[in-house]
């Protein structure tokens, strides 16, 4: 178990209703992380079991009491290894800050973290998540090796596979969340991306982007971010896991599928 040294809090808006939320964090040592929104008295466990709905981020909770936009923020956890701890927010949407996992891993370097010794996690048996073009498989190995094939309707990323073996690590923690540029207004129509920004999010043109990149094929890179996000509500580090994971042209949906068959294995 590992958690923050001290008391730490950020104030920020969110992607989809642009709301100011304020989000603090306590330290912990109940073994698991807890999203206690609007000042409830029922905390939401961060676990696979509670997903509400992947629609257009992963939403947390039950129907009265939700916590959305949890991706990046446990992404973020998982790459400190931070494994407890009490998380208090003033609204129903983590804020997107600058749309990648940087801001809350330099939050959580500020509060420090304890320092846990942790073990390898060898998988059983392969996991695989087979539908038409999209497909998601987990297999043992002997380390972790993730490889995310993308296929958009822009040059660059156009059939395009990134992948991880933890050396490019800060290139995936840095990777922001991004979107066509043309459907922004239809989105906001219907009361979606009201907090997106040319600071928060790489837009995608015909042949290019509405700001530079911070490394190459940076949007496909935030989807290996989001997978580690979304592994992370299976209960087990998923930068800890001795697997190769290859995932093509997926989403929250399926990454939140494979998580609950992860953490079926697992439990065997």
């Amino acid at each position: 178990m590992a958690t923050i040294l001290k008391e730490i809090s950020i104030s920020g808006n969110g992607l989809m209703k642009n709301k100011l939320c304020k989000v603090e964090m306590f330290p912990s040592n109940e073994g698991v992380i807890r999203f206690f929104v609007k000042d409830s008295s029922s905390p939401i466990i961060l676990d696979v079991d509670n997903v509400n709905n992947t629609n257009h981020c992963v939403v947390l909770g039950s129907k009265n009491n939700t916590i959305m936009l949890t991706e990046h923020f446990t992404a973020a956890c998982a790459i400190a290894g931070i494994t407890s701890m009490d998380v208090h927010t003033t609204e129903t949407e983590m804020p997107i800050l600058d749309g990648s996992a940087k801001s809350w891993l330099e939050l959580f370097a500020n509060a420090g973290v304890e320092r846990v010794s942790r073990k390898p996690v060898e998988i059983k048996r392969p996991i695989y998540y087979l539908n038409g073009k999209t497909h998601m498989v987990i297999l043992p190995d002997n380390r972790l090796r993730i490889s995310y094939g993308v296929n958009y309707n822009h040059p660059d990323l156009h059939n395009r596979w990134v992948s991880f073996d933890g050396r490019n690590i800060k290139e995936i923690i840095e990777a922001r969340t991004f979107g066509y540029l043309k459907d922004l207004k239809k989105y906001q129509f219907f009361g979606y991306a009201r907090g997106v920004s040319y600071e928060n999010t790489v837009g995608l043109l015909d042949t290019s982007y509405t700001t530079d990149l911070r490394s190459e094929f940076e949007p496909a890179k935030h989807k290996i971010l989001d997978l580690i996000g979304d592994l992370y509500l299976a209960g087990v580090n998923p930068l800890d896991l001795k697997a190769q994971i290859i995932v093509k042209e997926a989403g929250h949906a399926v990454h939140v599928k494979v998580a609950k068959m992860l953490k079926e294995c697992l439990g065997e």
